[in-house]
């Protein structure tokens, strides 16, 4: 695929590595449909990338809601009638060990914190994608549905809901895979090691050493390392049905 003047959707669009792939996209030449929760950051993002020559828009949407998510990509049918691309970047953590045992009391993962992860991150994906799809068809444009999965698939220790998450993403990559190449649509999972944000930003120096003695290349990815991968699923036509993982040879 060329990137100048195609159509790319990104959700969680309006900070950190949402808003990375967009400006990096914008670079190439690349439209944006700008979708997350709130306006304020998303105005910012659009700001940044049609000050590189683009057009971007914005669409305020909770991914976890069907009906704003059929919306949102119906306006962006009508704006744009095409969309080649989505990357399927929204998602939380809400960390916490499945049962543990403290002060001689059994603890337990509450059912909302799990559910309010597989929410965002599976459902908001699954909505996303669908709809991604379905104007790809109506619209007849070749595309590719992104999801962002994590090194954490392969599971984590106290991330029960998070890496459940990501391997589901993952899979559903490849299915979408199978079911939509003879449209002209592929599907890819990218799962990311550990990347330098706002987030990893907080964590204390003494955990930062610790994590960074995990990773064999010695140090955190960078959010344009992520950005650039997805610049190159789009751009190889004979990438579909795979998780790239992006993690600098980190295993969990």
């Amino acid at each position: 695929m060329q990137l100048a003047d195609k159509v790319i959707a990104i959700t969680g669009a309006g900070q950190g590595l949402g808003r990375q792939m967009a400006l990096s996209l914008a670079q190439s030449g690349v439209n944006l449909a700008l979708i997350d929760l709130g306006r304020g950051q998303l105005d910012e993002t659009r700001l940044e990338c049609e000050a590189l020559g683009v057009t971007a828009r914005c669409y305020v949407a909770n991914v976890t809601d069907e009906q704003q998510v059929i919306d949102a990509f119906e306006r962006i049918e009508a704006d744009f009638n095409q969309l080649n691309g989505i990357v399927n970047n929204a998602g939380i953590m809400r960390d916490g060990m499945f049962v543990k045992v403290r002060d001689g009391q059994v603890k337990t993962m509450s059912l909302e914190q799990f559910q309010s992860v597989l929410d965002v991150n599976v459902t908001g994906t699954f909505l996303c994608g669908r709809e991604a799809a379905k104007v790809m068809l109506n619209t007849d444009s070749k595309g590719v549905l992104i999801n962002i999965s994590s090194v954490a698939r392969a599971g984590n220790m106290g991330q029960t809901n998070y890496s459940a998450s990501k391997a589901a993403v993952a899979t559903m990559a490849t299915v979408w895979a199978k079911e939509l190449g003879r449209y002209g649509i592929r599907s890819v999972a990218i799962a990311p090691g550990v990347i330098k944000t706002a987030m990893t930003d907080q964590i204390k120096p003494e955990a930062m050493e610790r994590l960074v003695g995990m990773i064999p290349v010695g140090r955190l990815g960078q959010a344009e390392e992520i950005a650039s991968t997805i610049k190159y699923v789009l751009a190889n036509d004979f990438i579909s049905g795979r998780v790239l993982e992006i993690d600098g040879g980190m295993r969990m």
